[in-house]
């Protein structure tokens, strides 16, 4: 069984309603519509958290990215083959 749903009213493009008619089967073009509104929150979400969290790590609290992360992930992937062998 699906998910509870509601019917939603607003309004589409002429060229976008016509184009979903025409491609989609009349019973499947909820579906895709919450499918692609589903996308595009979930995008909408993310590059809010992006903005929000930007400049959150300070260089003066974690020193040992100075040299970048590659550098700093190459250097514990190293320390890590070391010790194992020793």
């Amino acid at each position: 069984m699906g998910a509870a749903a509601k019917q939603a009213n607003f309004f589409l493009p002429v060229d976008l309603l016509e184009d979903l008619k025409n491609t989609v089967a009349k019973r499947e073009q909820s579906k895709v519509v919450a499918e692609a509104l589903r996308k595009e929150l979930k995008r909408i979400h993310l590059e809010r958290a992006l903005q929000s969290s930007f400049g959150a790590w300070k260089e003066t609290d974690h020193p040992e990215f100075k040299k970048g992360t590659d550098a700093y992930v190459r250097s514990m992937r190293k320390s890590s083959r070391t010790s194992r062998s020793a």
